[in-house]
């Protein structure tokens, strides 16, 4: 039988969180003689190093942690390698795979890349054993070949790293259980094409998380006596530097800040490119499914989008439509495993009211869901391994890297003046469906009321900081009335789950007391939605209809602000042009909330009135040469809008006004 030691027993029980310090160290011999100062006699000594002081006069080590012994043990060789894709796909998730042989073992570790706090890193680590050094042994199965299936997907793994080390191992005992090891490495790193050679001395002090606390004193007792400095790279990432292997980071879309001075269609494309940025950044955790909150975040971006693509589709190239079609299709993938993700956690909760016997009876319930997780999990990694989630991102990124359109009034109409309507628009569409959700008392009406309720709130959103605090809070309110009616949601998918699973297929294989224990939690949470719905309020109080006074009066408010200063430059440059005083500013604009069809009515506010802007060229023919009458108006024209072939200011005033209607949803 192979002896266990101390070391061998403290890494068992931290398998799965790895908490450690890393420090430089110019020389190691002080820390031997440090550490064999006041090691224990017993364990074997250590191998070509310092023996330090005989054991009868040992220093004592950490007066506050009775019983802590620290142990020498027999030097060790370590040979690890470390794998990538040839994307990088394991460094941009911000994990690393290693194999590491050792004493004729073979073992593959993944671990995270989290950085370290003054030299201390706490950070997931998975380990795996394997028959030899080839990766081919990993089993999708396993804890660290799921893991990596999952990062990976098809692309083959290739070799980025061979590490040798010489440690010299000390093992921290209390009472004879192992909390944690003290090891001094020895490192050669050879990265790289050319091999390049990469030598480090370091200490690492790894221990159990529960014993972080009292043992943090010793490790700084440690660092100041012997001159050691924290480590602010790994291992890892010395080798990358030292190779000049650089982790791709994420692409960089395109600018995502916006101001009271953008356009319509830089808005729009400042906020697609913020939520495709998070739709990505979250693919590696969603991949990786340790926590349910990265495909949640993922499965709100991609909703964003598609919401923004909606709501400034008419500044937005043809293509969009084709990537609003296939953000759905993803949508739609994740959806379904976090409707799962809901439904587990919500066991829990309707395990509590039940019996015993009822209780046990639903673990049958809790495997079949467990199944259905699954499967839908790998739906989801076949989604985001196939051609078409490739195409999608492709055509995403491709369309926010190119921009919008600069030329025309119509792409470069003020933010400020158009979304304030597009914004009440989406008001009209709550009420509206806040009115028939009240008159029907449907729960699928109440669902598409959440629906309208997510596109107003995101219409708010996506503005930013344009707007005070008033507009922000009723966004918040907003925010707070669809997770309401999130949890009728919930609650009734949660019974129609259930009744479909009782009465279909699957039924007919579960115990008739597994069945019986759904029925009951099927009609609690058809119970639980039918009393949540009839807890809402009227539709002027859920829909707090002074918050939204009071948000509409700063929307106008702002939008007459943009008015009067693009009128007032565009007087400005035109009367440096003609030689006269700057016109005052354009009339007053209708309240926000006129309807769409109403706006093309209204008389442009940029210029003075029609027959003013007429008789103006006609007084300069009169007392100018002919030349001058031809050439005035082409000048009038080019500055009016800032560019050469541009409209004139009404023509743009006009674009304007065409704008809100065709971009309000009708």
């Amino acid at each position: 039988m192979t002896e266990v030691t101390g070391a061998d027993r403290f890494q068992a029980g931290a398998a799965g969180v790895e908490v450690e310090w890393q420090l430089d160290a110019i020389d190691l011999r002080p820390v031997e003689r440090w550490l064999a100062a006041r090691s224990s006699a017993r364990g074997a000594p250590p191998n070509g190093g310092a023996t330090g002081t005989p054991a009868e006069t040992h220093l004592p080590v950490l007066a506050s942690v009775p019983g802590l012994e620290i142990v020498p043990r027999a030097v060790k060789r370590l040979a690890d390698v470390y794998f990538d894709t040839a994307d990088w796909r394991l460094g941009r998730s911000g994990h690393v795979l290693r194999t590491r042989q050792r004493a004729g073992r073979f073992e593959a570790t993944l671990k995270d890349l989290a950085p370290p706090d003054a030299g201390l890193r706490r950070r997931i680590e998975v380990t795996e054993a394997l028959d030899s050094a080839d990766l081919g042994g990993l089993g999708p199965a396993g804890p660290v070949g799921r893991r990596v299936q999952a990062l990976a997907g098809a692309r083959a793994l290739r070799q980025v790293l061979e590490v040798r080390t010489r440690r010299r191992p000390y093992t921290l005992e209390v009472h004879g259980a192992g909390v944690g090891e003290v090891a001094l490495d020895d490192t050669v790193i050879v990265a790289g094409e050319e091999r390049h050679r990469i030598r480090l001395q370091r200490v690492e002090v790894e221990v159990l998380p529960a014993w972080l606390e009292s043992l943090s004193p010793l490790v700084e007792r440690l660092r100041h006596d012997c001159g050691l400095q924290p480590a602010m790279l790994s291992k890892f990432e010395a080798g990358l530097l030292g190779a000049g292997l650089v982790i791709p980071r994420a692409s960089d879309l395109g600018p995502t800040e916006i101001s009271p001075t953008s356009s319509v269609t830089e808005v729009a494309y400042a906020v697609l490119r913020k939520d495709a940025a998070s739709m990505l950044a979250h693919e590696p955790g969603t991949r990786l499914g340790e926590d349910p909150e990265p495909l949640h975040q993922m499965r709100v971006s991609t909703r964003r989008m598609r919401a923004a693509l909606k709501l400034f589709g008419t500044v937005l190239p043809v293509a969009s439509t084709r990537v609003s079609e296939e953000l759905g299709w993803l949508a739609g993938v994740l959806g379904a495993v976090r409707d799962l993700d809901i439904q587990l956690e919500r066991l829990e909760g309707w395990t509590e009211h039940l019996e015993g016997r009822h209780r046990q009876a639903l673990d049958e319930l809790g495997d079949l869901l467990v199944s259905h997780h699954t499967n839908a999990r790998e739906t989801l990694l076949e989604a985001l391994e196939s051609r078409r989630y490739e195409r999608l991102v492709a055509s995403l990124t491709s369309m926010l890297d190119r921009g919008g359109s600069r030329r025309g009034p119509a792409s470069q109409a003020g933010a400020l003046e158009v979304l304030p309507e597009l914004i009440a628009a989406r008001h009209r569409d709550v009420v509206k469906a806040a009115r028939r959700a009240h008159r029907t008392g449907i729960v699928d009406d109440f669902h598409r009321l959440r629906i309208r309720c997510k596109r107003l709130r995101y219409a708010i959103e996506f503005t930013g900081d344009l707007y005070a605090a008033d507009v922000k809070r009723y966004a918040k309110h907003i925010a707070a009335l669809q997770d309401d009616l999130g949890l009728i949601q919930d609650a009734e998918t949660a019974a129609n789950r259930l009744q479909t699973i009782a009465l279909g297929a699957e039924g007919d294989l579960l115990p008739r007391a597994t069945v019986f224990a759904m029925g009951m939690v099927a009609e609690r949470c058809s119970a639980e939605a039918a009393s949540r719905l009839g807890k809402l309020p009227a539709t002027k109080q859920m829909l707090n209809a002074p918050g939204w006074n009071k948000a509409r009066e700063v929307m106008e408010r702002r939008r007459e602000q943009a008015i009067e200063l693009t009128a007032g430059a565009g007087d400005a440059v035109s009367s440096d042009q003609a030689g006269r005083p700057p016109t005052a500013p354009g009339s007053a604009r209708p309240a926000l909330g006129t309807r769409p069809m109403q706006l093309a009515t209204r008389p442009a506010r940029r210029t003075q009135p029609a027959a003013t802007t007429r008789t103006r060229p006609a007084a300069t023919t009169r007392t100018r040469p002919a030349a001058a009458t031809r050439t005035r108006p082409a000048a009038a024209t080019r500055t009016e809008d800032g560019g050469a072939g541009a409209q004139p200011a009404g023509a743009a005033e006009k674009t304007v006004t065409v704008m809100r209607r065709r971009l309000a949803p009708s």
